[in-house]
């Protein structure tokens, strides 16, 4: 194939022969420069665009695994903070509980005042002798907070053994037969033989007799259970306490009955008024000791010391 290229200026000419592959291979080159600049348009610029996206897209979702971990930690902290506060109170209330139970055998074991004050910590002192802090490891919060209520638990058991014993000995005392069965009077009767103060011949006296001012008290010598508490031949009105034991006491002539029949008295309870009812000559009473079923001689119960 021939080719002739005429310059406009001058007029002249030149010719010059190709193939018909070389002219194929030239047409092809200027047909494929815009689609590479097409491509290479879409590579560098839409596909950039594309994959800022799906960056942004994991950042997204980079950004939200961590807000949730951190209202994770969050909840479980306020979760921990709660628990630790409720844990807290209940030791607090346990203390509590501590305090008035050793206040409580305070007085049931007749402490001296002032011996022990569970309103005040405990009192400690002595010189002060530093610890390397190099090797000292502080025990973990929750750890610290067991310790102390396995302390507490250990306190307690041993408060309630204490207070089984101290209230068992108080109940062995109060149920322990002694002293008078009046507040106030003189013993006008002793126990044993005498001259009836009536017929004035000779005769067993079961009891001693109490004299005093008509309507003093008369009081319970032990703690124990009234199983009698009405008129009884030529005692009048008589009240019988049962104390357990095989003991039992009763008391007569008064001139009236302040417990009946099934009361639970303590030591030193008024159970009557001093009187003359039944057999008798002025207010006093009778006061009578029976153990095993058997009277015995009070006077060896009413000398003897409480315990």
């Amino acid at each position: 194939m021939k080719f002739i290229i005429v310059d406009n200026k001058t007029g002249r000419h030149r010719s010059f022969n190709a193939n018909a592959f070389i002219f194929g291979v030239a047409l092809a080159g200027l047909i494929s420069i815009p689609a590479a600049a097409g491509y290479f348009a879409y590579r560098f610029g839409v596909g950039e665009a594309a994959l800022t996206g799906e960056m942004v897209a994991k950042w997204r979702e980079v950004l939200d695994e961590q807000r949730y971990a951190i209202e994770t930690t969050r909840g479980d902290a306020e979760h921990t903070l709660a628990a630790s506060a409720l844990r807290i109170a209940q030791l607090q209330a346990r203390i509590v509980r501590l305090d008035a139970l050793g206040e409580r055998l305070t007085e049931v074991g007749r402490l001296e005042e002032g011996e022990f004050d569970f309103s005040q910590p405990p009192a400690m002192g002595g010189p002060e002798n530093p610890v390397g802090q190099a090797g000292y490891q502080p025990p973990a919060y929750i750890d610290l907070l067991d310790r102390l209520a396995h302390d507490i638990e250990d306190r307690e058991q041993q408060l309630g053994v204490l207070e089984t014993l101290l209230a068992k000995r108080k109940m062995d005392r109060d149920v322990f037969i002694a002293g008078r069965p009046v507040k106030k009077g003189w013993m006008s009767s002793r126990f044993g033989h005498r001259s009836d103060p009536i017929s004035g011949n000779r005769a067993w006296h079961n009891g001693v007799d109490f004299a005093g001012k008509n309507g003093a008290d008369v009081i319970s010598v032990a703690a124990g259970v009234v199983v009698y508490a009405d008129t009884r031949n030529g005692y009048g009105k008589m009240v019988e306490i049962n104390h357990g034991g095989g003991y039992s006491t009763r008391y007569g002539h008064h001139k009236d009955l302040k417990v009946k029949s099934g009361d639970i008295v303590r030591k030193g309870e008024v159970i009557g008024l001093m009187g003359s009812s039944g057999r008798s000559t002025g207010p006093h009473v009778h006061f009578e000791v029976f153990k095993n079923g058997r009277v015995v001689d009070p006077s060896s119960y009413i000398h003897r010391a409480s315990r």
